[in-house]
């Protein structure tokens, strides 16, 4: 298979010669033979690289979740490079001023929490005001573009972990997500999607012959990628969610946990493609720091019948059942939820503390059908 960032090189290009090209990437932009797009553009005859900007995690993936990265100068290149996820998560005009055409090339995971996809939405409305042409370089979802799990996020609820109405798991590519974007949502950016070639809808990430790079410090693996659309919901609770342990999203525990009785009630559930196995970690930063943590490690045991949402929300639903004094959402002081903004509405947060999650899960599956048959024209693969 070829990558967009192949199919640009090879052939298109040629429609860019003379233009100066900004491009918006990081470490997981790479080909085929992991040598990066900053390179391959800075060191092309015919292509005039003049700008770089980075998204969260800053432009070589050395920052962590959350910090604010400050804008700088590259190293190899001495080019700017423009930070998207500092003081302003949208590129200004005099950020701008030094391109013609904007290239996107960077690796989504393929759940509506992760910000690349608004870093992206961003960029375009900035480019459809300052009259920049952006081009998208297609790279796989690494779950696959078959499958969509959960709701639509509540526009009271927008932010940049889900600024969009799009599901838990969208199922499309970051292309496909771009031609959604211009056409259902209003960014209307002069646009070009470079397509990849090869790739099948049904393909995860390791049924390509492609190399995997981490997007960000804690999406390590694939298994990972597909249980996020779930366990992320971990991240807006006293839980840990496993950052800063080998295991991020895959593990789930806190010093009040009997990892045994939590995994043995979890199995006697018998949820699709998961089983849980009793486990105990110390996490090295964030949430329990330095504290063991007892719990349960998910382990994937078939794609085919996994419902990360309805794992993410069953779990929690047992954890509040089983610890109702100790489990808690995480308020911040503006009083509002964490949980809220990544669950994309109110009602999940007070359905699994009441143990009525399932009827949320009915009641998503008419707007998830809706969101379906909208994205479906955006597809550019079978």
């Amino acid at each position: 298979m070829k990558l967009g960032l192949d199919v640009f090189l090879e052939k298109e290009f040629h429609s860019f010669k003379g233009k100066r090209i900004g491009l918006v990437t990081n470490m997981t932009g790479v080909n085929e033979r992991l040598i990066p797009t900053i390179d391959l553009f800075f060191e092309h005859p015919d292509i005039q690289l003049t700008a770089l900007y980075g998204p969260e995690h800053g432009i070589r993936g050395d920052a962590r979740e959350g910090e604010q990265v400050e804008s700088s100068v590259d190293s190899y290149t001495k080019l700017p490079v423009y930070s998207l996820y500092g003081k302003s998560k949208k590129p200004s005009k005099e950020m701008l001023d030094p391109v013609d055409v904007v290239v996107f090339d960077l690796q989504d995971i393929g759940s509506r929490y992760y910000t690349f996809i608004y870093t992206m939405a961003y960029v375009m409305k900035a480019c459809e005001e300052y009259g920049k042409h952006f081009v998208v370089l297609d790279r796989p979802n690494p779950v696959s573009g078959l499958n969509t799990e959960g709701n639509l996020v509540e526009e009271d609820l927008r932010s940049f972990v889900g600024l969009l109405p799009i599901p838990n798991r969208h199922g499309m590519t970051i292309g496909e997500l771009a031609l959604l974007y211009k056409h259902e949502f209003d960014y209307d950016c002069e646009l070009t999607v470079v397509p990849m070639q090869g790739w099948k809808r049904h393909m995860y990430f390791d049924e390509t012959s492609l190399f995997w790079v981490p997007p960000s410090p804690n999406t390590t693996t694939i298994d990972m990628c597909a249980l996020y659309p779930g366990t992320c919901l971990v991240e807006g609770t006293n839980l840990s969610e496993g950052r800063g342990t080998t295991k991020p999203f895959e593990q789930i525990g806190a010093p009040y946990i009997n990892g045994n009785k939590l995994a043995k009630t979890i199995n006697d559930k018998k949820i699709s493609g998961i089983i849980a196995r009793p486990t105990s970690f110390v996490p090295t930063y964030q949430k329990h720091k330095d504290e063991i943590c007892s719990g349960i490690q998910l382990h994937v045991v078939d794609r085919k019948k996994l419902n990360a949402l309805e794992v993410g929300v069953q779990v929690l639903e047992t954890i509040a059942q089983i610890y109702p004094e100790d489990f808690s959402f995480i308020q911040h002081t503006n009083g509002k939820y964490f949980f809220d903004l990544l669950a994309g509405t109110k009602s999940l947060r007070s359905k699994i503390k009441n143990g009525t999650s399932s009827g949320f899960l009915d009641e998503i599956q008419k707007p998830l059908a809706e969101f379906n048959k909208r994205k479906e024209p955006y597809h550019l693969y079978k």
